[in-house]
């Protein structure tokens, strides 16, 4: 089975709050991709950055003051050519910081059911959540191969995008530059 994880492609992060050109620039490639990956019957995971209303009080809000995916909030939902594929078979993951353990465990569930052939992340931001969710994973399954698909995913900025794939690639995860 291969599986694709679509990383915070949230509305905050594309053209929101904490929007970049960069993220504006990668999503119709996400869209293609993600629907490519739903008539190939890969298995579709979307994580959600997750915050509550007290985001300023956390370490993370004293770190990075600008409130952000909010759960509810408009800007907490997934950008808009991407949230009819989150329907369906599709599986959503909150996550209150930047890698998710939950999804580690369901990824690493279902490979013991039915061994994984690859597991493919793409989405926002390659240097914060990207790289902490490919590193995650590879700690979780460390001998599935786990893929990086650097022209869906942009960073924060375009120096930290291609250092966080410089690094990924050092920790035996594949980048795919197509």
């Amino acid at each position: 089975m291969k599986v694709l994880v679509v990383v915070d492609m949230q509305k905050d992060f594309v053209s929101g709050a904490l929007g970049t050109r960069e993220a504006e620039a990668i999503l119709p490639r996400v869209a293609e991709r993600v629907r490519a990956a739903a008539e190939a019957g890969e298995k579709l995971f979307f994580t959600r950055d997750t915050h509550e209303t007290d985001y300023l009080s956390t370490q993370e809000g004293r770190l990075l003051p600008v409130e952000h995916c909010i759960r509810g909030t408009d800007g907490w939902r997934l950008a808009e050519p991407l949230r009819e594929y989150a329907q369906g078979a599709a599986e959503l993951i909150d996550k209150p910081g930047f890698g998710s353990l939950a999804l580690g465990e369901r990824l690493r569930e279902l490979d013991r059911a039915e061994p994984l052939e690859r597991v493919t992340l793409i989405g926002l931001c390659t240097d914060i959540c990207v790289i902490s969710n490919a590193l995650l994973l590879k700690a979780f399954l460390p001998e599935v191969p786990i893929r990086v698909e650097a022209a869906c995913c942009a960073g924060v900025t375009p120096e930290s995008h291609r250092r966080a794939l410089e690094a990924m690639q050092s920790c035996q995860i594949e980048i795919a530059e197509e």
